[in-house]
Parts: C-alpha cells; sequence; structure tokens
C-alpha cells in the first residue's frame, strides 16, 4: 500500500470543536504510516482558497499512490477529485453522509446527496464505521461494496457515579442533529434527574443559545481529566440524536460500565452491541420521541432491577469493546486492498 496522505479537516486540532470524525481520524493516523494533510475551509462548502488548496494537496502526490479522504471534504467536491481519479487511488472514509444533517431544507439535501454520490462513485474505496452505516449508504449511492471500519476505544476505569440513578451525561456538540432539546422536553416530565451536556455551543450558537434547563449544566467541551471527571460522575449516558454512523460516546461510556440510553438510529445499535450474555447495555428509543425518552428515563429512575441489570451489562461489554490499535489495523487492511466485504 502506498499510502500517500490522509486529507483531514482544518480544524481536525481544535480541541474547542471536538467531533467524532476529527478523532478518529487523528487516533487511526497515529498507527497507519500515513501523513495528515489538514486543509482548512467551510467544508462541505469551501470557497476557491480552499478547493485551490486542496487540488495543489492532490497535485503533490505521485501517480498511483492512494489517498485517504475525510468524507466531510471528499464529498462536497467531486469537481476538485475528478481530474485526479484516473492518475490516484482515491479512498473515501464517510463519518456521516452530508445530507443526513438535521434541518436541511429538500434541495440542499438533494444538492449534497448529489455531491457525494458523485465523489464516492470516483472512488476506489467507500469506508464507513458500521454495518448499519454500510448498508445505508450502498443502497443510497447504488455502491456496489462498502467497507466497515469501526472506531476504537480506550480502556477506562469503571465509573463511580453519583447515586446510581440521577446523574445523566450526553457528550455531543450542541447542535439539532444532537437532539439536546429532546432531552430537555423529557427530562421536564421526569423529576429527580439532571444532566450534563458535554460538548462545543459554538457549531450552531442559535440552537445552543435556545437551550435552557434548571436541571441542565451546559459544560461546553471538555479535555483530559475534567473529561474524565464528568464520565467518572455520571449514571448513565444519554445520546438523543436524530442521526448517527456510529456514536463512539456510546462505546467511551460502556467502556467506563455506565449503561447508555440512546436512539434507535444509524450505527448506534451497531456501537451499543450486548454483553458475552446476549444482555444489551442500555436502552433504545425512536430518534426525536420525547414520550418515548422519557418513559426511559422514568423506567431508569423507578426500577432498581433495570438499572442493575444494565450497569452488569455495559460492564461486561466493556471487556469486549476493541481499542484503537485494533481499529487502525482493520483499516489499514482495508487500505491494502486485502479485506473484502
Amino acid at each position: 500500500m502506498r499510502l500517500s496522505c490522509f486529507v483531514v479537516p482544518g480544524d481536525i486540532d481544535d480541541r474547542s470543536v471536538p467531533s467524532g470524525g476529527n478523532t478518529y481520524d487523528r487516533r487511526v493516523a497515529e498507527y497507519l504510516p500515513v501523513r495528515l494533510r489538514p486543509v482548512d475551509g467551510t467544508w462541505p462548502d469551501p470557497d476557491e482558497g480552499a478547493k485551490k488548496q486542496l487540488d495543489q494537496v492532490l497535485a503533490q502526490v505521485p501517480d498511483g499512490a492512494k489517498v485517504l479522504f475525510d468524507g466531510l471534504i471528499a464529498c462536497g467536491v467531486p469537481d476538485v477529485l475528478a481530474p485526479h481519479a484516473n492518475r490516484l487511488d482515491l479512498a473515501v472514509l464517510v463519518h456521516l453522509p452530508l445530507a443526513d444533517e438535521t434541518g436541511l431544507d429538500a434541495q440542499r439535501a438533494a444538492d449534497l446527496d448529489a455531491r457525494e454520490r458523485k465523489t464516492l462513485q470516483l472512488a476506489h474505496q467507500v469506508i464507513v464505521t458500521s454495518p448499519a452505516a454500510a448498508r445505508a449508504v450502498e443502497k443510497r449511492h447504488g455502491l456496489a461494496t462498502v467497507h466497515i471500519a469501526p472506531p476504537g476505544t480506550d480502556p477506562a476505569p469503571q465509573a463511580t457515579g453519583t447515586d446510581g440513578v440521577s446523574q445523566l451525561i450526553c457528550v455531543a456538540a450542541v447542535t439539532p442533529r444532537k437532539g439536546q432539546d429532546i432531552l430537555l422536553n423529557a427530562l421536564s416530565e421526569v423529576d429527580g434527574l439532571q444532566v450534563d451536556f458535554v460538548g462545543s455551543r459554538t457549531r450552531n450558537p442559535a440552537y445552543a443559545n435556545s437551550l435552557s434547563h434548571p436541571r441542565a449544566r451546559f459544560t461546553g467541551p471538555l479535555d483530559g481529566s475534567a473529561l474524565e471527571a464528568a464520565y467518572d460522575r455520571a449514571d448513565l449516558l444519554v445520546l438523543p440524536s436524530h442521526a448517527e454512523t456510529y456514536g463512539m460516546v456510546v462505546t467511551e461510556a460502556l467502556a467506563r460500565g455506565i449503561p447508555v440510553l440512546a436512539s434507535d438510529v444509524g450505527g448506534i445499535p451497531d456501537a451499543l452491541g450486548r454483553a458475552p450474555d446476549g444482555e444489551q447495555p442500555g436502552l433504545l428509543v425512536p430518534p426525536g420521541d420525547k414520550t418515548a425518552l422519557a418513559a426511559a428515563l422514568r423506567s431508569w429512575r423507578d426500577d432498581p432491577d433495570l438499572r442493575k441489570r444494565l450497569r452488569d451489562a455495559a460492564v461486561a461489554r466493556a471487556r469486549t469493546l476493541e481499542g484503537w490499535p485494533a481499529a487502525a489495523a482493520r483499516l489499514g487492511e482495508i487500505l491494502a486492498d486485502q479485506v473484502v466485504r
């Protein structure tokens, strides 16, 4: 494999706006023989300057070499990739289909979908992070094969929790796709619970500033020991997303023995998985359903047997999670054409 470079968003190292995609890109690059090439721009809709910068990056790659792209960059600019498609071996890692972003009007979604389809049909390899995402992208874009390279998970000590019940945590950028408003509406119907929202409030300030609740705390993004402390006091992770191709925070919570309440959407069920005895380490509810989410929170609050069952399953599931070296090795095998799905 002549993997020349991994083209990633310019904010990949900006910890003030963390994202699962950037985390994945950074972590696999630690274990692959590849150089990260950040490219600044308002992806997937860059200005002409950003397009020119991307074209210059590709022009420097020798003929026949493989280039791996973060899909946020590649999927919006098939016009930039097309002139290089015949001489380079293009691989695209799709973290989230562009048109799956919440709140897009029909015309905008259709435009993004069309550009993404052109890009993925130019690529030699298309890679996603979950079986559900692979099925969806194959169907959506008429692709014969989409490869699967799930994220890894760092081992972590078991969380202490607060009282085993009341402290919820939601780790996600505060954006409409992540559904924090749904959680706050559900929380208003269930007493005795409080939630820490850990994530950037700058990706969609209007949405973020519209949210408040007396039993909710918005910490902004946390890293290092502060993030570990937030996880350690959590009794339950809640992820009420409208769309997710995987949901890395699900496995981050499970690695600490924290059960999960999340939307039954995209790759979240794949990330949640099951303990070796078949028990599911969390609860799944329909996306966007405030009533179902409130009912699940009420069950969590009121049923100690349910809480124990979910905690035991989360601890057992933690022992089955793969680390980042194994995840990067799987991606490397795909890029080396050693894996056929």
